[in-house]
């Protein structure tokens, strides 16, 4: 563990290793081609809006959120755990103030904006369909597939919080990638808190080796105050070039939640063939 954690602990905010093109230029994708689109994606698992100093704050989650500046945005816990399971962010201040909509019009209960606390935030682009499904496992979880439409070109993002047991970690990977599977071949992106701070062999989200992956070392996210574990990971398929992948470290996310929202910039291009 000596070696590991130093590791992870230099590596929050070390880029993917793949610098972003020039102004005017596209650098080609995992699948050798030229990048159709370039776009912004961020995880943040916001703690029901309680932060490291035990404070109830929703509005400082949402100053966090609009300080990403990202254009696709997966939350977890942003509903009460509980009962009417009532969302916790402002919405409208969350469009009127940075342009951000949520895919769900209506999330796992009525006065909730997620499902099982998953949201998708998004302010580019266009939702062609969504999915909610239910994740197996001891603890009651679940993940958001969207499928987006930018400027034309079809783009599937899964939002999803895993479980706290490896055993059930590993069954929710299988059916995630199971119903990862597009129709077509479109790139893919998980944003998520996965539970999961190991990496390699040992991890329990190998069955989305080789469809999805991380980009080079994971990124310490948690906890927040001195970041060691790598929970909040983008995963992403070969039709996608992560260019920068980082933890977003300022005074105010450092208490706001006791994870700290993951950001990249991804390079994204339409797949030509069938299957992942």
């Amino acid at each position: 563990m000596k070696h590991i954690v130093p590791a992870l602990r230099r590596n929050l905010t070390r880029s993917a290793g793949r610098e972003p093109p020039p102004k005017g230029q596209k650098r080609p994708t995992h699948d050798g081609h030229v990048p159709s689109l370039t776009i912004s994606v961020a995880s943040y698992n916001v703690h029901k809006c309680v932060g490291t100093d035990g404070v109830f704050d929703p509005d400082r989650i949402l100053s966090v959120i609009l300080e990403l500046g990202a254009d696709v945005v997966a939350l977890q816990e942003a509903d009460q755990r509980f009962g009417h399971r009532k969302g916790l962010l402002d919405l409208k201040a969350l469009y009127e103030k940075g342009g951000y909509r949520s895919v769900l019009d209506e999330g796992s209960r009525k006065l909730s904006h997620g499902w099982h606390g998953n949201v998708i935030l998004y302010r580019e682009g266009s939702v062609s369909g969504v999915s909610k499904m239910t994740l197996p496992g001891f603890e009651p979880r679940g993940a958001v597939l969207v499928d987006f439409d930018f400027d034309g070109l079809p783009i599937r993002i899964i939002g999803a919080h895993l479980g706290l047991l490896a055993s059930s970690r590993a069954r929710q990977a299988e059916a995630i990638l199971t119903a990862a599977h597009p129709v077509d071949d479109r790139a893919v992106i998980l944003l998520g808190d996965t539970n999961e701070w190991r990496v390699g062999g040992r991890s329990a989200l190998r069955p989305f080796d080789p469809h999805l992956s991380d980009v080079d070392m994971a990124i310490a996210s948690f906890p927040s105050r001195f970041p060691l574990w790598p929970l909040d990971r983008v995963l992403t398929n070969k039709h996608v070039t992560v260019y920068e992948m980082y933890a977003v470290e300022t005074p105010r996310s450092r208490v706001a939640s006791d994870h700290l929202p993951v950001k990249a910039v991804i390079g994204v291009t339409q797949g030509l063939a069938a299957g992942l």
